[in-house]
Parts: structure tokens; C-alpha cells; sequence
């Protein structure tokens, strides 16, 4: 049986062509620079259990999950002169030791000293000689906890035919499920001159391709990265919010590679009072809070807040979507609670907002992002990915990258910042028989913007990721502090309008 090629003579076999990187995966492959990797992470802490946790075990679980994720074992080629965008090939030299590898804090192994880990390897790019991604077992955390921490390339990861190998290796049970064992063969690399031919081939037979790549040649990376809208309809939504510039903020300048990573844990019982009274979206009440948070650190730093002010924010949402016989759509966007009767899809649909940071009453605040939302919602229904949902029903990295994409679209003077959400099960999952307790998004940062904000709901909590340019938010720690008080001053809201 002949697997992965093609015969042109007798007894002759040849590679069967590579994939070649979507327009997409291009922009975000060439996009990257030395101030800007194109990587997004997760930070994961389990409890240790009783029989402990080894790098071994982390070893072995990956290589048995690995046939989810094949793209994890292949690496891009590029292709001579630029004549087409670049390949996955199979690594031929794959070795995951060099991928998955360990790391220990120094006592007392604090969660600041595992968050400034977690930014220093952010900061480094991945090796493109090899496949675009990394994971590190940190051990040593204190109270009896180790983390995975994660990163993958952007052109790795699209959401839908490829996941986020932490997705994978998650399971709701602490025993894992037996998986069969497989056989991995690479195939055979193709060589540079068959690249070459493959790409004239294809530039004959589509010359508005070669159009294309020209345009890119010349115009540069910008030129590649503005091909990728013609594809945005499979994840971003059509913008509904005028497309001036964003307004002026020290969100928005320039950045370099080293990073500073922070982190904000809150109860989602608080969202859901809020959420409950005040008759809004829990996705709403996350806004506000993050709109609060960014109008005191405005505050803070004594820059200019009048009542006009706003920050405009890029928010790819990813939803949980039923659909019941009348066609009316709903879903808790956040929470991930749906009819169980009613099987749900997840969708990202994006759409920028103004964020009333000169609005001085919280609850005003979140009205007028309510009535934002929903206008958008009326309007754009998304896009479905029933793929994130099939393997362990823990989907927020792979909705990150989602939005990550979704982002990556616009021009950056549109926005000021990104915040994704991601909706977690509400249920303990676990890797290898430890249970995790908590999981960080770990966004990516684009050109001249200084700090982007990732959400997760897991087991009852909201998890804040916020990734920021070393130099320019050395306070990033004050809005993690500024998002629970801003998500306090909402409960204490609803609480005296009860009264």
C-alpha cells in the first residue's frame, strides 16, 4: 500500500505535493518581526497528584496525541524566488524532546516568578527550521503545583483543521482514555526543484495567484497580509463600527520583543449576578469590567479622561450557539450553558466597540456597551467551527488563535487593542491524571500595540491573560488589580439597585 505519493514510472515513487500555507497562514508567517512573534500561548496549573507528575508522563501523553494535531510534526518550507506562498512538509528529524521541555522556579516558586517564565518565553521567537511550536513543563510552583505552558506559531493554529496541541491532551476524566497507537512515517521531503515546478504549475493554471503573489513581492509584507481579507468571512464578521481611526492612547505605541505577562482570576458567579439583573450578556459585563479597569489605569497614569473618551477595542467573541426550531439563535457567550437537548456549535464573530472610559457610572457603562453588542449581534451571526468542540469539549486555546486571526485582519489603526473571550467547560478537566485549576490565555501582541487581553471561563472562574510590551505597560500588574475592583463595583451595583 502506497501512502502520501504519487507514481510517475514503475516502481518510481515520488512525495506527493506538500500543503501549501493558506494566505493566511502566509501573513502570519511573514508577518512576524523581531518586536512582533506571531505566537500565542496558554499557561495551564494543575494540582500535583499523590503519585506526582513526571516529564515523562508529559512526553509520552503528547506523542500518543500527536495523530490530532499532525500539523505539530511538519515544518514550513519556503519556496524559491517567492514564486508561491510557502509548504508543510513532514520533519523527517522531528524530535519532541525538543519540543516539550522542563523548567523549574527557584524557591519559592511563586506564581509572579512563574509569570515573569511565562513572558521570557514569549519573548523568544520559535525556530522555523523546525514545527512552529514549544511546551514547557514548569515544575517547583508552590502549594503542591506544576504548569504546562504552551506556545504555537499563529500560522500553525487556524481553529478549525488545526487545533492547539493543549487542547488535545486535556481530558474530562483523570484517567485517560486508551488511544490507539500509530505508526508515524514522515513522508519524503520534496525537493526544491519540484517546489519550484509545483509553483509554476500553479501560477499557469491560476494567474490571478500569481497576480497576487507579485503584489505581495512588491509591496512587502503588508502586501501578503491584506490578500488575507478575501478570506475573512470564515472568521471574522463584517465591522459594523466606523472605520476612522482609533482614538489616541498609550495602548498604541512603539513596541519591542520582550514582554511582560500578568494574570487576573475572578468568580463567575459575580458575571452572572450581574449579568442576571441588569438583563445583559455575561459577554457585556466582561466589556464593562475591562472598560472600568482601563479608564482607572488612564487615571493612574494622569492621562486626559473626559466624558467622550473612549478606547477602541477589536473583540473577536466566541460563542456557544443553539438553534431551536424557530431559528432563533441563543447562547450564553461566555458560560457555555446550553440545552442539552440542543447540540451547540462555536462560532467567533468580531466586531470593534468603543468602550466609554470617560463614562464615570459603571452601570451606564455597561448599558452602553450592552446596546453596542447587541446592535452587532442582530447583524452578524458568525460563522460556525464545530471542529474545536469534537475532541475534548475544552476549546478556549484553539478560539484564541481564532481570534488572533480575526484581528489580524483589520488594519491596526482601527483598533486600539484585542480582547477575546473564550468559553471554558464548567467542569474539572485534567492531563495525566492531574487536575488543572486554572488556564491564561496568552494573546498575541501586533505592531505598535502594547497590550492585548485574553479571557477564559473554566470550573467556575474568569481567567485574564494579559500579555504587554515590557517597556512601554511596566504597569500592566496595576490593571489586574483595577479589573477586580472594576468588577466589584458591578456587584456592588446590583446589589443597592435590589434594594
Amino acid at each position: 500500500m502506497v501512502i502520501g505519493t504519487v507514481w510517475l514510472r514503475i516502481g518510481e515513487p515520488v512525495p506527493a505535493m506538500a500543503n501549501r500555507l493558506t494566505t493566511q497562514d502566509a501573513s502570519f508567517y511573514f508577518l512576524e518581526a523581531s518586536s512582533t512573534p506571531m505566537h500565542l500561548g496558554s499557561l495551564a496549573v494543575f494540582r500535583t497528584p499523590r503519585n506526582g507528575f513526571r516529564y515523562e508522563d508529559l512526553l509520552s501523553l503528547v506523542e500518543q496525541r500527536l495523530a490530532l494535531v499532525p500539523r505539530y510534526r511538519q515544518k514550513v518550507r519556503e519556496v524559491a524566488f517567492g514564486l508561491a506562498r510557502p509548504v508543510w512538509v513532514d520533519d523527517g528529524e522531528f524530535d519532541i524532546t525538543y519540543h516539550i521541555r522542563r523548567s523549574a522556579l527557584p524557591k519559592p516558586g511563586s506564581d509572579e516568578q512563574l509569570h515573569d517564565l511565562v513572558a521570557r518565553l514569549t519573548s523568544r521567537p520559535l525556530d522555523r527550521t523546525r514545527p512552529l511550536w514549544e511546551m514547557y513543563l514548569v515544575e517547583g510552583l508552590s502549594k503542591n503545583r506544576f504548569a504546562i505552558f504552551t506556545k504555537s506559531h499563529s500560522a500553525l493554529v487556524d481553529g478549525e483543521k488545526a487545533l492547539e496541541i493543549g487542547q488535545v491532551i486535556l481530558d474530562a476524566t483523570k484517567s485517560p482514555p486508551a488511544m490507539a497507537e500509530e505508526l508515524w512515517m514522515p513522508a519524503r521531503e520534496p525537493k526544491e526543484s519540484a517546489l519550484v515546478i509545483d509553483a509554476i504549475t500553479e501560477l499557469i493554471a491560476s494567474p490571478s495567484e500569481g497576480v497576487e503573489i507579485l503584489r505581495g513581492a512588491a509591496a512587502g509584507v503588508a502586501g501578503i497580509a491584506g490578500g488575507a481579507l478575501g478570506a475573512a468571512g470564515k472568521v471574522l464578521s463584517v465591522v459594523r463600527t466606523a472605520a476612522q481611526s482609533a482614538p489616541t492612547s498609550p495602548l498604541n505605541a512603539p513596541i519591542s520583543r520582550n514582554r511582560r505577562f500578568a494574570v487576573a482570576k475572578t468568580e463567575l458567579t459575580d458575571y452572572r449576578k450581574i449579568h442576571t439583573r441588569f438583563d445583559c450578556s455575561i459577554n457585556d459585563v466582561v466589556l464593562a469590567v475591562v472598560t472600568g479597569a482601563l479608564r482607572n489605569w488612564l487615571l493612574s497614569r494622569g492621562e486626559p479622561v473626559t466624558a467622550s473618551s473612549t478606547v477602541r477595542a477589536m473583540v473577536p467573541m466566541s460563542v456557544y450557539v443553539t438553534e431551536d426550531p424557530s431559528g432563533y439563535e441563543h447562547a450564553d457567550r461566555l458560560t457555555g450553558d446550553h440545552d442539552p437537548e440542543v447540540p451547540p456549535r462555536s462560532e467567533v464573530s468580531s466586531f470593534l466597540i468603543d468602550l466609554p472610559v470617560g463614562e464615570l457610572n459603571a452601570v451606564v457603562r455597561l448599558s452602553h456597551i450592552a446596546h453596542a453588542t447587541e446592535a452587532h449581534a442582530k447583524q452578524s451571526p458568525g460563522v460556525t467551527a464545530d471542529t474545536l468542540m469534537r475532541i475534548s469539549g475544552f476549546a478556549p486555546a484553539s478560539l484564541h488563535a481564532m481570534g488572533a486571526r480575526a484581528g489580524s485582519r483589520l488594519s491596526r489603526r482601527l483598533f486600539n487593542l484585542i480582547v477575546t473571550n473564550a468559553p471554558g467547560p464548567q467542569f474539572p478537566l485534567y492531563v495525566g491524571g492531574a487536575r488543572m485549576l486554572e488556564m491564561f490565555p496568552v494573546s498575541p501582541l501586533f505592531e505598535n500595540q502594547a497590550l492585548s487581553i485574553g479571557l477564559t471561563s473554566y470550573d467556575g472562574f474568569v481567567c485574564f491573560g494579559l500579555n504587554a510590551d515590557r517597556g512601554a505597560m511596566p504597569d500592566v500588574d496595576v490593571i489586574t488589580v483595577l479589573l477586580r475592583e472594576a468588577l466589584e463595583e458591578l456587584v456592588d451595583a446590583s446589589n443597592e439597585s435590589r434594594v
